[in-house]
């Protein structure tokens, strides 16, 4: 990096601070499927994917030249992939979903307005209220660049809610790349006791032999991440009505004591909230039998070889522990909504569950056809220990199962096939299965697309619904295994830039909590229908309306409430002005019907079910203006501008309720900006 970048990364880290330093929500849309040509896109469902040149292009590229190929590889697919430089959708940067609805600022739990079940088979531990936070080891990129490539992001907003990436990866050798990859977000909250800061850290590295018959993928990931657990504002609804408290700060809450408010950098104390971390070490290792072939040019012989049988390892191990602690522990609240039954003044109240998994796996991976590694049949068997940590004891569990694909993208990709499945065969989830087809015709001639989809997976429920995991605070019962069956349709026009979806699910033995800890399950069956409609509409020149809607419907007798409609409507000018400057500038919306929203345990870092509030918002109304120059990028947003109101004197205190006793911020700015080089 010459002396200029530092110049420029030194402007762009000080500038927000001087801008915003007083005090102070993805979902994939049409835009990015419409407008980059995801036609080539390869099956969603079933196996993450895209579209792109074969990894041979960029393997037969001359290291010495000016310019750079980047590509990168996710660990369930062969295709190669490239990066997306869009700036239309901020929640593409942004780490928490456009249909998510979250708890009060940047780092707190969140869940989806839409209908979204576990389908995973085998062990799960049961907390997912801080996921959209994690990095996890499926999502992992293995990249293969011809220059080192550097990507530097930093994103200010009011209250000093803040969000550092680092990025950094490069070809050590030409066919061996390493990667370092580092985020922080941290806020010191909009309301009382909700400090977040979360770590996330990511090492790999992808080496191939000189003559590509091996292949090793190393992966080092943790998340270390700690947020503030307030309970809620303490009778919300006549505060909020109180102009004594348009300062929403000052409300008191049910957690945490009258803490101050706390708007250093990297606040990372917290008296009272839950702290998840997990660790994990992956190396897979692969070995083909195949065809060996060159490509002569004038200057070099270069190696090629085709596979036709492959045999790969798979050993990863991880660490994971969960914990709740209150250090100003209020026996009242806890005797009320956690019947503790204590009697005597507490000092600190925790609960924690920690574990240990080692998985070995071993696949047999065999191509049909030498000129297409999209064709594979793919055989496997694994076996997975794992060690709990309770308050009562230590308990040691293992897991035996088979896995199973079949894939066929074909050469002049107008079809695209998937079948896969997974079987515990023995163990503590022993029965757990998961069956998945996929299928997907491509239409070359006008980019259209069909796809259909099926999956079926019995699964054991989440420990922290067994009886001993130290969150399960209920009297023993017996729960069944969950069965979910999703069909599922979607549709792609791109000359009408239209996406048409559909699913429906099939759910048996549903577990949910209907209560702050009381566990139950849903013994009838019942569905839910989900039909999604993605459009963009070209309003002139330069003006597009991107418009998405979800409707949702259940039906049959259950403890399951939902949005009928959930909408996100953005309306901006976009086009190349100035030569360099890609703008995206106008106005976002978001809105729900009204619904009866879940409720939210802290301790259990868990939403749940709930009957008694219906909450009816106003649409979140955004501005944004996003922008490209060369290789900064810029997103600037005014956030909640629907909290305008003269109640108090004009003022943002009209704020929408996400969950009893949560409620959004008044408005939000927020600027980031994301800088990539290539050294």
């Amino acid at each position: 990096m010459n002396r200029s970048h530092y110049y420029i990364l030194l402007i762009a880290l000080l500038g927000p601070l001087t801008l915003l330093g007083q005090r102070r929500p993805g979902l994939r849309t049409v835009d990015e499927s419409v407008l980059t040509n995801s036609a080539a896109r390869s099956l969603g469902n079933l196996r993450s994917g895209g579209s792109g040149k074969s990894m041979d292009s960029l393997e037969r590229r001359d290291y010495s030249d000016d310019t750079i190929a980047i590509s990168y590889r996710m660990p369930t697919t062969t295709l190669a992939l490239k990066l997306d430089s869009s700036i239309r959708d901020f929640t593409s940067r942004f780490p928490i979903p456009a249909d998510h609805i979250y708890l009060g600022n940047n780092g707190t739990p969140t869940r989806s307005l839409l209908y979204t079940p576990i389908l995973q088979p085998g062990w799960d531990a049961g907390f997912h209220a801080l996921d959209v936070y994690r990095w996890k080891l499926e999502n992992v990129r293995f990249f293969n660049t011809t220059k080192p490539y550097t990507e530097l992001n930093y994103m200010l907003g009011s209250q000093t809610e803040q969000m550092i990436e680092a990025f950094h990866t490069q070809n050590v050798k030409p066919n061996w790349n390493i990667l370092f990859n580092y985020r922080l977000i941290n806020s010191p909250g909009y309301f009382k006791n909700q400090k977040t800061n979360h770590n996330n850290y990511l090492i790999t590295s992808w080496y191939q032999s000189p003559k590509k018959r091996y292949n090793n993928y190393f992966a080092f990931l943790a998340n270390n991440l700690l947020a503030g657990e307030n309970g809620g504002l303490l009778n919300d609804q006549d505060y909020l009505n109180d102009p004594i408290y348009k300062d929403r700060f000052n409300i008191p809450t049910q957690l945490g004591g009258d803490g101050s408010a706390i708007t250093g950098f990297f606040t990372n104390t917290v008296t009272t909230g839950n702290k998840y971390k997990d660790i994990h070490f992956m190396m897979r290792q692969q070995y083909d039998l195949g065809k060996k072939d060159s490509l002569v040019t004038d200057s070099t012989i270069v190696p090629l070889f085709y596979p036709r049988l492959r045999f790969e390892h798979t050993l990863s191990y991880h660490l994971y522990n969960y914990r709740f602690t209150d250090g100003l522990a209020d026996t009242g609240y806890y005797n009320t909504n956690y019947g503790q039954g204590f009697t005597d003044l507490i000092d600190t109240f925790t609960l924690g569950d920690k574990w240990s998994r080692l998985v070995n796996d071993f696949s047999i991976i065999q191509f049909p056809d030498a000129n297409n590694l999209q064709q594979y049949v793919k055989l496997g068997a694994a076996m997975e220990n794992l060690t709990g940590q309770f308050l009562s004891g230590k308990h040691q569990f293992y897991n035996f199962y088979a896995h199973g694909e079949y894939r066929n993208r074909t050469r002049n990709r107008k079809w695209d096939m998937a079948l896969a499945g997974t079987l515990y065969i023995n163990g503590l989830n022993g029965g757990d299965y998961q069956a998945q087809v996929s299928l997907k015709r491509f239409l070359p001639k006008n980019g259209a697309s069909l796809e259909l989809g099926f999956n079926n997976t019995n699964r054991s429920p989440s420990f922290i619904f067994d009886t001993r995991s130290s969150f399960y605070l209920e009297s023993a019962r017996d729960f069944q295994k969950e069965n979910i069956t999703l069909i599922s349709a979607s549709i792609y026009q791109p000359k009408w830039n239209l996406r048409l979806t559909g699913q429906y699910y099939l759910v048996s033995n549903m577990t949910y909590f209907n209560g702050y800890y009381q566990p139950q399950q849903e013994s009838s069956l019942f569905n839910v229908l989900q039909v999604s409609i993605q459009k963009v509409f070209h309003l002139g020149k330069h003006w597009n309306w991107y418009s998405d809607i979800y409707i949702q419907q259940k039906t049959g007798d259950v403890e399951l409430n939902l949005p009928v409609v959930f909408t996100r409507q953005r309306i901006a000018l976009e086009g190349l002005f100035f030569t360099n400057l890609n703008l995206s500038t106008g106005l976002e919306f978001r809105y729900h019907t009204p619904y009866k929203p879940d409720a939210y345990s802290p301790v259990l870092g868990r939403f749940f079910y709930q009957d008694n509030l219906s909450v009816n918002n106003l649409p979140d109304i955004h501005a944004f203006m996003h922008f490209r120059i060369r290789s900064m990028k810029v997103y600037l947003r005014v956030e909640n501008l629907n909290t305008a109101t003269n109640k108090y004197g004009f003022g943002f205190y009209n704020n929408n309720v996400v969950a009893p006793g949560y409620i959004n911020p008044g408005m939000v700015v927020r600027l980031g900006i994301f800088w990539n080089f290539v050294n």
